[in-house]
């Protein structure tokens, strides 16, 4: 998983980062609303969070730009402010999830895990599509209940391929979410996986859609 993280706090922000890599979630730290992207879209995020209080704006403000573009990554809202007005507000515009200062943070990687599962429509830990089943978090995968061996890569293409089961994820989207803090992944190389990937889940449950991308069927 990789996130943004948009919070001010020079303290509080390489501590994230580093609290949140031990539990495998790589991310990018911005601290002020004019350093964050002016859309979410193709930026490569799993996830956002977010800290209402900027030293250039409020995070809301936005929370709200980036619904009003129809953006579907998860955000978590991070605030000292934990009045019931302000996460009704940061609610009603368009956060998933809300966590008041201070926390834990194995509670933020829990949460961020817990939201990324809704957006895939998984219920639980095990993602299961059909006679595949994924744990993200122990990078196992498993077809008709047999361990699958997946190269580390492998795992990470079959996992974006889940994020959006039965729609067709870009090449140039995967591209940036299987390199997030560096250069995309030239789209050879992801062909090359692609046809490994076919050969030990079976090539019919994943499509490719000509010049455009691919499509895990559940």
């Amino acid at each position: 998983m990789h996130v943004l993280l948009i919070e001010d706090d020079l303290d509080l922000g390489p501590a994230l980062q580093k609290s949140l890599k031990l539990e495998g979630i790589s991310s990018e730290w911005r601290r002020r609303a004019g350093d964050a992207p002016s859309t979410l879209a193709d930026e490569g995020f799993d996830g956002v969070v977010l800290d209402l209080s900027l030293p250039d704006g409020d995070g809301l403000d936005l929370l709200t730009r980036w619904r009003r573009q129809t953006a579907q990554v998860p955000v978590i809202i991070i605030t000292a402010r934990g009045a019931l007005p302000d996460r009704l507000a940061g609610l009603d515009s368009g956060a998933d999830d809300f966590l008041v200062k201070p926390f834990a943070p194995e509670e933020l990687a829990s949460r961020l895990r817990a939201v990324l599962r809704r957006c895939a429509r998984q219920a639980s830990d095990i993602w299961a599509l059909g006679e595949l089943e994924i744990e993200p978090r122990s990078r196992r995968a498993r077809l008709r209940g047999e361990a699958l061996a997946l190269s580390p890569r492998e795992f990470q293409l079959l996992l974006e391929l889940a994020r959006e089961p039965n729609a067709v994820v870009v090449k140039g989207t995967l591209a940036r979410r299987l390199e997030p803090l560096g250069e995309p992944l030239d789209f050879s190389l992801i062909e090359v996986h692609v046809s490994n990937l076919r050969r030990k889940v079976g090539a019919e449950r994943i499509k490719n859609v000509r010049g455009i991308g691919y499509m895990l069927l559940s």
